[in-house]
Parts: structure tokens; C-alpha cells; sequence
């Protein structure tokens, strides 16, 4: 059998993944700063801890899976106070949203979802054991600060050299700092900020750094040492080289086992081709409820999980199409073989679930694993046969896939101006009146009108037609 294997990002290379307590995860990942919808780019991120957490799973351990909220920081402040309501207000209400498209493309709940804004006594405990270690200082200003050049691991993540990190870069500047690199902890309060997001601290009223939440956060849940710690390549600096700083400053020993980042989403312009970094400022920035306004949630699904999740992942209409269009032949491959009602289970002895298997432990290869699903399609296409129809479902469900009736899918969604089921139905009925008649001009005709209006058919031998959704 063989072993799961993880990159590290902190080793910079693949490990045998062996957890702190045998058969048990404790998995922390920086979630969403909530202000705003989710976008394209924040869906890959929880897909691929999504596919993570259930791989995970299936390989036997109990998991302890943990994405945090932060529901207090500048962006949140400065947008309740635009809108003239409370931070509760907008952040329960994008929440909300969060939730919906998440269920939407079938990410699963994780098993812990803290809040920053419960957490601050920790937070400030941990604050002040920096500051006994010399290692966080109150500024003229009133923030305190964490010293960077006083943890002599700094860097170690990001591979970045204390002489390579230039104010500027990334680096919060501000006059109250003994040094530029230095990273805020614990922000002063200002008499313009609404009184819920000021806290009674001993360095005064205030809230706390974005950084510090998650120290605080993934100690509360998991523990000072536990197993993965995941997010967005964006994060590795300098939000995860600053927890671990502020982490291993306070408790004097590592944070976390592996370290693993998921790449970035880029979005393919349409007229040049060109993939450019996703922004608001670049006017690309698609929000998940826009994208499933256009496709089916499996399909933005399928798309995701086509890349592995280290790697860049283009966004751009082609792409998406062609997911589409594949997604369509591992249904249709499906479509007319009762594999049972009840939800199949995976034969791990079979020779496609080993292959899937090895893929999976490679570092959570989904393209390859896919692979295998298009290898399982082509024999179901010869043989029609229900114990690989079962075997198909099975392996297929544990990347949250094929989880609908073909029908379901192939003929499913109605886009506007699209016609319903019904008026499909009638045309069909009319062609078929016009073949009994012999009136194969007429029957063409009806055909190419239903193409014309992404119907596509197939005939069958006995004279009647399916019908699915281009």
C-alpha cells in the first residue's frame, strides 16, 4: 500500500505524512476575511483543503479540520463604517453568503469554524508572553510590536533573508517601529473606530493584529503543536512566517508539522489569451456567485479540481467549457446503467482504485486520479457494466463527484432564453411523428433547431431519443 506523502512547504519538498497521534489530524487554515463575497481565487483554496480534509478521511484518520473566520480587521471596519452598520452586521451577513456557495460547490463544513473576534483574551495572553521574551514592545504610538530581528528564524518559510525583506515590500511602515520589518500585534484604539472593536488590554484600549489571530485561533482548537497548517501561496509571506514567529516566540517550540499552500487562481483574458494575476484593479475578479450564475457548481468543481492544487489555475472561458464537455462524457458514460441506489463503495483491492490511491498519496494528485476516472469511462463505454459503474460512483464521490443521477446533470440547468423541459420534450414527440410520416426533412429540421438551442439528441435503436444539455 503505499504511503501519503505531503509537501512541505517549510521543507520545500514532498514527506511521508506521519501525524503527532497516530490515526488522528489536527488541520488549522486561514479562512476568510469576511467583507465581501467570496471569489474564484478564495473557492481554490477551500476546494483543495476540501479535497485534502476528505482524503484524509478516507485513508482512515479522525480529523479535526479548523477554518477560521476574521470577522475584525481594517477592511471590515472601514466598509461597516460606509455602510453606516455594525461589524456583526456585515460580517454575519457575508457569512452567510460564504456558507451558501461553499454547499454550492460541495465543500464540506470543517469540524471547527473559530471567530476572531472570540478569541482576543488569547490573543492578548500570547502578546504578553512575547513581550516577557523580549520579543514585543509597546510603541510611542501605542501599538505593540513584535521584533522581528529578535527570532532568529525569521524568514524560514518564505526563504527570505532579513537583509532581502526591504520596508516597502509587503512590510506595514510605521514611525512607531524600532525597525521596519517589525509587525503590529496589538493596534491602539482611534477615537474615529466603532467602541465594538475596541478591547481593554494592559497596553490599553485597542484590537488586535490580523497576524496574531491565528496563533491565537489554531492554539485554542488544535493545541501549540499540530499536524497541517494550509492556506493560500499569498499567505506564506508574511502571514504564516509572522505566526510562526509570534508561535514559536511564545511556546519555544514548532507550530505545526507541514506547512501546505495551495497556487494561485489566474484569469486568461479573453481577447489576448494572456493569464493575468486576478484583481479588482485589473478589472478581472470573478465572485463565486457570478461564476455559478454562468455554470453548474460541478462543473466550477471539475475545473478546480483538474489542476493540482500547487499549481497555478487559469481561469478563463475555454477552460471552464472544456471542463464542462468532460465532465459531460464521464455522465454520459454513466447514463443507462443502474449501479444501484445506494451510494457505492470503493473496492481498494481493484487495479483503477490502486492507481487512484497512489495518485491521491502523491501530495493529493486529483488530475491524475481524474485520469483514472476518464480510464474507468472508457471501459464502462465497452462494457456497460454495473460493477464498474459502482466502482466508477465510488471513486469518484470521495473528490465530492458524479453524486447526481446522469439525468439529472446531462439534462439539468436551464439557461436564459433556454427552453424548459417541456418544450424539449414536444419537439422530440413532433420528430419522432415526423419520421413515422417519413418526413425526414421536417425531422432534420426539428433536430437542428434543438441544437440550435444546445439540445443535443441521441437516437436509439429502438426508434426513440435521449436528450441532454450541450
Amino acid at each position: 500500500m503505499s504511503q501519503l506523502k505531503i509537501y512541505n512547504t517549510l521543507a520545500r519538498e514532498k514527506q511521508v505524512f506521519t501525524p503527532i497521534e497516530p490515526g488522528k489530524v489536527g488541520m488549522y487554515v486561514c479562512g476568510m476575511t469576511i467583507y465581501d463575497y467570496c471569489h474564484i481565487g478564495h473557492a481554490r483554496m477551500m476546494m483543495a483543503f476540501d479535497v485534502i480534509y476528505r482524503w484524509l478521511k478516507v485513508s482512515g484518520y479522525q480529523v479535526t479540520y479548523v477554518r477560521n473566520i476574521t470577522d475584525i480587521e481594517d477592511k471590515i471596519i472601514k466598509r461597516a463604517v460606509e455602510n453606516g452598520e455594525s461589524i456583526f452586521s456585515l460580517t454575519s451577513r457575508f457569512e452567510k453568503y460564504m456558507d451558501e456557495d461553499t454547499a454550492a460547490l460541495g465543500i464540506l463544513p470543517p469540524d471547527v469554524v473559530p471567530h476572531a473576534t472570540a478569541y482576543v483574551p488569547q490573543m492578548l495572553s500570547i502578546i504578553a508572553q512575547l513581550e516577557q521574551k523580549g520579543l514585543a514592545y509597546k510603541s510611542d504610538d501605542g501599538d505593540v510590536n513584535f521584533s522581528v530581528r529578535n527570532f532568529p528564524g525569521y524568514g524560514k518559510l518564505s526563504g527570505k533573508s532579513l537583509d532581502d525583506l526591504r520596508a516597502g515590500e509587503r512590510v506595514d511602515v510605521n514611525a512607531g517601529k524600532r525597525d521596519p520589518l517589525d509587525f503590529v500585534l496589538w493596534k491602539a484604539s482611534k477615537e474615529s473606530e466603532p467602541d465594538e472593536v475596541k478591547w481593554d488590554s494592559t497596553w490599553g484600549s485597542g484590537r488586535p493584529g490580523w497576524h496574531i489571530e491565528c496563533s491565537a485561533m489554531s492554539c485554542a482548537t488544535l493545541g501549540q503543536h499540530f499536524d497541517i497548517h494550509g492556506g493560500g501561496a499569498d499567505l506564506q509571506f508574511p502571514h504564516h512566517e509572522n505566526e510562526i514567529a509570534q508561535s514559536e516566540g511564545a511556546f519555544g517550540h514548532p507550530m505545526t508539522n507541514y506547512w501546505v499552500h495551495n497556487g494561485f487562481v489566474r484569469v486568461v483574458n479573453e481577447e489576448t489569451q494572456v493569464a493575468e494575476k486576478m484583481g479588482k484593479s485589473l478589472n478581472n475578479f470573478f465572485t463565486i456567485r457570478d461564476v455559478l450564475k454562468l455554470y453548474d457548481a460541478e462543473v466550477i468543481r471539475f475545473f478546480i479540481l483538474r489542476g493540482h492544487y500547487r499549481s497555478p489555475l487559469n481561469y478563463g472561458v475555454a477552460n471552464l467549457e472544456d471542463a464542462k464537455s468532460a465532465l459531460t462524457r464521464l455522465y454520459t458514460a454513466l447514463a443507462g446503467i443502474d449501479s444501484g441506489a445506494a451510494a457505492p463503495e470503493v473496492d481498494w483491492n481493484e487495479a483503477h482504485a490502486i492507481r487512484f490511491r497512489e495518485a491521491m498519496d502523491d501530495d493529493f494528485n486529483t488530475p491524475i486520479a481524474i485520469a483514472v476516472l476518464f480510464d474507468l469511462a472508457t471501459e464502462l463505454n465497452k462494457s456497460k457494466s454495473a460493477e464498474y459503474a459502482r466502482q466508477f460512483k465510488a471513486l469518484a464521490a470521495v473528490l465530492g463527484l458524479l453524486e447526481r443521477s446522469p439525468q439529472a446533470f446531462l439534462q439539468g440547468g436551464v439557461e436564459e432564453g433556454g427552453m424548459d423541459e417541456a418544450a424539449i420534450v414536444d419537439a422530440i414527440a413532433r420528430r419522432g411523428e415526423a419520421k413515422k410520416a417519413r418526413n425526414f426533412a421536417e425531422s432534420d429540421s426539428i433536430r437542428a433547431g434543438l441544437l440550435a438551442a444546445g439540445i443535443v439528441l441521441e437516437d436509439k435503436p429502438d426508434g426513440t431519443s435521449n436528450w441532454r444539455r450541450a
